[in-house]
């Protein structure tokens, strides 16, 4: 432990931002570093206590206190080396991750928690600086074939750790380049795109090939696929979007939320795109959806010039602090108050949308909405709502970004072909821990698996998947899976 008494000296703090009326004129990156002597000081806030909840709380198992202790130390390539012995893009985590594990923080019981992201994010900045971040490929090949499907944050973790064990990867990827997510659906100004393309030079360096423009299941047949490999890891994701299938959902003016945040990245990165240009610019802008998603169109359409930005939450507002239910150390539903909303939105809790109204030519002028109240059980949790009699009324908007989540992966194509099973939520059959479908040497990972969920999430199914995989080739792997990993801490 560094200091015994860093977490009694020092508050948390944050890292220094752009001003939001600055950081809206640009796509960039907004948030700084730490000096030298925050980073140390921040750093000292962790306890190194006795069970490091963190570790639960984090899907990865990241080795946290170690790294914290590390940093405070300056001992930066031994910080690096803990960190990416868990966790195969920091880069991306330190960035976009909402941070299950500070939520965790066993200091977090009555005090703020360790900034354990911005943390991270500094190991790996650093260790980029420092040139510790290089290509490590395998001296002794496999000589089997893996083919990934699918370049989002599961599909490079699975390829990374495949890689790592000595097997040839190749990567399928539809789109023009290499991401998924990570590129055509987070925005530039939470995640740079050359952030990736850093972290793709290496994977290339170390063996990795990445097909891109390849849809399999149109481009190559599914079948042919997988006669030519030796294993198929499908993590393609969960792409089909939640609509809101209302009167006048026909009407133009109204798009899914990836369609408006894919085509402004590929806007930044200067790529073509064919098909409608979507644009908020000077409009009147209403997100449906509260989640993260929503929140980068809010940030997005401040960026295009909105006349004005609406965001909608069909769910009551949430608490401030923790509640009965959701006590330390789960992952808390409380108000969060994004970057984007500092940036400017208003925001609607409880509020419900009854149907669009359009002009004479077929254009969206206004959404009908009503407001509603929640049953909730004795915990505090929603159970069903009710709408409040005389709140209609009519809000004038000529944009709305549905951004209610996604349902399941694509179906039609790839999956069809494959003749994989789904589960009760269509996603793709593969029992926890297993990640095996029913079809020979075919697995799966990430959100076509579990459903929409995090990035870190992904990251840790793609490394989990990949063990399994090693193991259905060699007969047994010696990547470390997670739970080895928690046991060794545990030991300690």
């Amino acid at each position: 432990m560094g200091k015994d008494t860093g977490f009694k000296e020092y508050g948390r703090e944050l890292p220094p931002k752009v001003a939001p009326q600055e950081r809206v004129q640009n796509y960039k990156e907004f948030v700084g570093n730490y000096s030298d002597e925050k980073l140390n000081e921040q750093s000292a806030r962790c306890m190194n206590c006795g069970i490091p909840f963190c570790h639960s709380g984090c899907p990865l198992g990241n080795i946290i206190p170690e790294f914290n202790d590390a940093v405070y130390k300056k001992k930066w390539e031994e910080a690096y080396q803990i960190l990416s012995s868990t966790n195969n893009f920091p880069e991306f985590t330190g960035r976009i991750c909402p941070a299950p594990c500070e939520s965790a923080c066993v200091l977090g019981i009555n005090k703020p928690a360790v900034v354990i992201e911005e943390i991270e994010k500094h190991i790996i900045e650093i260790a980029y600086a420092k040139g510790y971040v290089k290509p490590t490929a395998p001296l002794i090949r496999s000589g089997k074939t893996v083919a990934v499907i699918g370049s989002g944050p599961a599909g490079l973790a699975a390829a990374a750790q495949l890689n790592k064990a000595g097997h040839l990867v190749t990567v399928f990827e539809r789109d023009d380049q290499p991401g998924g997510l990570l590129r055509y659906g987070i925005p530039d100004f939470k995640l740079e795109k050359t952030v990736i393309d850093r972290r793709l030079e290496v994977m290339k360096d170390d063996g990795i090939t990445f097909k891109c423009n390849t849809e399999v299941g149109k481009d190559i047949a599914a079948e042919e696929l997988v006669r030519s490999f030796d294993a198929v890891v499908l993590s393609g994701g969960s792409t089909i979007p939640r609509d809101l299938p209302i009167p006048g959902r026909e009407l133009k003016g109204i798009y899914f939320a990836m369609q408006f945040l894919k085509q402004q990245n590929k806007r930044v990165s200067n790529t073509s795109f064919t098909g409608e240009n979507i644009t908020a610019t000077g409009q009147d802008v209403v997100v449906i959806g509260g989640g993260d998603t929503g929140s980068d169109c809010v940030g997005t359409s401040n960026r295009q010039g909105a006349r004005s930005i609406k965001q909608f939450e069909v769910m009551f507002q949430p608490d401030k602090n923790r509640t009965l239910a959701m006590p330390w150390p789960s992952f808390p539903m409380v108000l969060k108050t994004t970057s984007s909303h500092e940036e400017g939105c208003e925001r609607f809790w409880g509020i419900n949308t009854k149907r669009f109204v359009g002009d004479e030519n077929g254009n969206l002028k206004g959404l009908v909405v009503t407001d509603v109240e929640w049953e909730k059980d004795f915990l505090g949790r929603p159970v069903k709502f009710k709408e409040i009699e005389g709140s209609e009324r009519e809000i004038p908007c000529q944009r709305v970004f549905l951004a209610m989540g996604f349902v399941h992966p694509q179906y039609q194509g790839l999956l069809e072909q494959l003749g994989v099973e789904l589960d009760e939520r269509k996603n793709v059959k593969a029992a926890e821990g297993v990640f095996r479908t029913n079809v020979n040497k075919v697995f799966t990972a990430g959100d076509m698996r579990r459903g929409q969920s995090l990035v870190v999430w992904a990251i840790s199914e793609g490394r989990e998947a990949a063990r399994k995989v090693d193991e259905f080739l060699m007969g047994h792997s010696e990547l470390e899976s997670k739970d080895a990993i928690n046991e060794y801490q545990m030991d300690l």
